[in-house]
């Protein structure tokens, strides 16, 4: 999960992802930031994210990012 979380701290520095509950309704991600952090995912995990899973209430949280990362075949440590 750290390994996500650093993802998003990456890309978009100016929020605190730890207080969120839904990062797309607390608009710390849009569509842009979505399809750079898919490229970031599949980079760190060595998985293939299918377009058809790239959808917002994948990218709601960590845990729904990990979720994905994992149905893609990555591997979380």
């Amino acid at each position: 999960m750290d390994k996500i979380l650093n993802c998003l701290t990456e890309l978009r520095p100016e929020f605190d992802f730890t207080k969120s509950n839904n990062f797309i309704e607390d608009n710390y991600l849009d569509s842009f930031d979505i399809t750079t952090l898919v490229t970031d995912l599949e980079e760190e995990f060595g998985c293939i994210i299918d377009g058809v899973n790239v959808r917002a209430e994948n990218f709601v949280s960590v845990e729904a990012i990990a979720e994905l990362v994992r149905i893609s075949g990555g591997t979380l440590e």
